[in-house]
């Protein structure tokens, strides 16, 4: 266990990781990697030559960032496994982000204009008569409505088709998540419509296992993907 003599506390030190990629996606994925354990306060990646390969993830509680520790020590990110510990003091955050580190108040403050301005986009593109809106900045509001496939369910086959995803997930941020279940092969995603994405595997028999184990998965708490099979 990497986490020595450090109490435990909301913020999580990493390591080992990936040096190539860039600063943004780093943050993005790992936000999206790490929000399934609870609300995350601030992602914080630099690479300056002393940090690079380094990041630090700050939790609003202490089990939030417990279950990080114990459930993804090791997880292979970006084709290194992942060293997670407890930061050493809960200033660690503050201290290596060299002063960017967004106090727990104004956080609050940007993610509700985030949320009002993602729901005002939301309500606009409902108001396109074209049909598409369901797919695109639609998602969350046909999720929120009932299980996609109760509508019309595809027989099972090697293909999953996943919905209600942030518009900034990425085929790499996808590809972390399914690539842990046996026989998975590919993430595609349509640039034309972001907030879908269709993942493949070798058989029906894996792709379920797959669907059963990520269905509901919070890429963001406003987001929980919703699986289905593809239509043929």
């Amino acid at each position: 266990m990497l986490t020595g003599d450090i109490p435990p506390n909301q913020t999580i030190y990493i390591k080992n990781l990936n040096e190539k990629i860039k600063k943004e996606e780093l943050k993005r994925s790992l936000y999206c990697l790490f929000s399934q354990y609870g609300r995350i306060l601030d992602v914080v990646a630099l690479k300056t030559a002393r940090l690079r390969g380094q990041a630090w993830v700050a939790f609003s509680e202490v089990t939030a960032a417990s279950n990080a520790v114990r459930q993804m020590q090791n997880f292979p990110f970006y084709d290194k496994p992942m060293r997670i510990q407890y930061a050493k003091t809960k200033s660690d955050c503050v201290a290596k982000a060299e002063g960017s580190f967004v106090p727990r108040e104004k956080k609050k403050k940007q993610e509700e204009k985030a949320e009002r301005k993602r729901r005002g986009e939301e309500a606009h593109q409902s108001s396109v008569p074209n049909g598409t809106s369901a797919q695109n900045g639609g998602t969350t509001a046909s999720f929120r409505q009932g299980n996609p496939s109760s509508q019309e369910a595809a027989a099972p086959n090697n293909i999953l088709f996943i919905e209600n995803l942030p518009h900034e997930t990425t085929s790499m941020m996808l590809e972390l998540l399914f690539r842990q279940y046996p026989g998975f092969r590919e993430v595609r995603m349509i640039e034309a419509k972001p907030g879908i994405a269709f993942v493949e595997f070798e058989d029906d028999v894996q792709s379920s296992m797959a669907m059963q184990a990520l269905q509901g998965f919070k890429i963001t708490p406003q987001n929980p993907m919703a699986i289905t099979f593809a239509k043929k």
